[in-house]
């Protein structure tokens, strides 16, 4: 068997611009996502650019659930003191309770300046130092890659109790939704068939292929669900499909959101329903109807081509 090597992509490769290009692909909802998945914390409502004093913080955000602030100040070249103290600066002037420093390399004296911010600010606030990095393998398109340097242990602990009494709600809401979205399928007479209904915010459809399948997403935040097919892996297969992405829509019934995710293996073709909420569960059969309907719809215009 032959294995592939990895190999490092230059940052400047990708991003060209720090502000232009980095900030606006970090601020996008997938990619902060998966920062957050990183570091354990759920980051959502991103904003770019948001004014502190007479500078600017490169993306202000907040934890799900929790409301608590987030400020991320990028630097895609090694660490230096000027991006040190803006961090400081944007942390105290919006209060914020999470402070995510990313750069290209840590120098020394900086891990230790972060480490010595953790260790002698209050519990209310947290500093981390994140290296990225961007890797292939032979061929592949460029992969994002983030590594915590310095983080602050205590108050994670504090953060993720919080967050895990809070995640109660969003966990019984998709388990609720998901089970009367069973009960629509059985009594629709879809073929779709159930599955047992999970914590999670997604519902899978199989498509015949490990490489892609249709998928229904409760956006709870952004108050809407997303219905798209995934593509896994398999850059070809959405190019394929963008070929005929007239034809496709047309069959479809409107138009749909095409992101081939350059960055990443996955991409997706999507479309949306506004209106959802965990909160608010008057409307929940005519988004389940609808997604439903828009899952049958995705299976008939993509089979000609899949």
């Amino acid at each position: 068997m032959r294995l592939g090597k990895i190999e490092e992509v230059a940052l400047r490769h990708i991003w060209a611009n720090e502000a232009r290009d980095f900030t606006p692909w970090l601020a996008d909802q997938e990619n902060l996502d998966y920062l957050g998945e990183i570091l354990g914390l759920s980051l959502v409502e991103a904003e770019q650019e948001v004014s502190v004093g007479s500078f600017s913080a490169d993306i202000h955000c907040k934890i799900e659930n929790d409301n608590r602030t987030v400020i991320i100040e990028n630097q895609i070249e090694d660490s230096n003191h000027d991006h040190l103290g803006k961090t400081i600066v944007y942390a105290s002037g919006v209060d914020a309770s999470v402070v995510i420093w990313i750069v290209k390399n840590a120098r020394p004296e900086h891990v230790s300046a972060v480490e010595w911010l953790n260790e002698h600010t209050d519990s209310d606030i947290g500093f981390f130092l994140v290296e990225i990095h961007a890797i292939k393998i032979g061929e592949s398109q460029p992969a994002p890659q983030f590594n915590i340097v310095m983080q602050p242990n205590e108050y994670m602990k504090s953060v993720k109790s919080s967050i895990d009494k809070e995640l109660t709600r969003s966990q019984l809401g998709r388990y609720e939704f998901w089970s009367q979205m069973n009960t629509y399928i059985e009594e629709s007479n879809t073929k779709l068939g159930v599955r047992k209904p999970s914590y999670d915010h997604w519902r899978d459809f199989k498509l015949g292929s490990s490489k892609y399948h249709l998928t229904v997403n409760l956006l709870d935040v952004e108050r809407k669900i997303r219905v798209a097919l995934w593509i896994s892996e398999g850059k070809d297969i959405f190019d394929k499909l963008y070929v005929n992405k007239d034809a496709i829509e047309l069959a479809y019934g409107s138009e749909l959101e095409w992101d081939r995710k350059d960055l990443q293996k996955a991409a997706w073709v999507a479309d949306y329903i506004p209106g959802f909420s965990y909160d608010d569960q008057t409307n929940w059969r005519q988004l389940q109807e609808k997604a439903i309907a828009k899952v049958l719809d995705f299976h008939r215009a993509l089979k000609p081509y899949l």
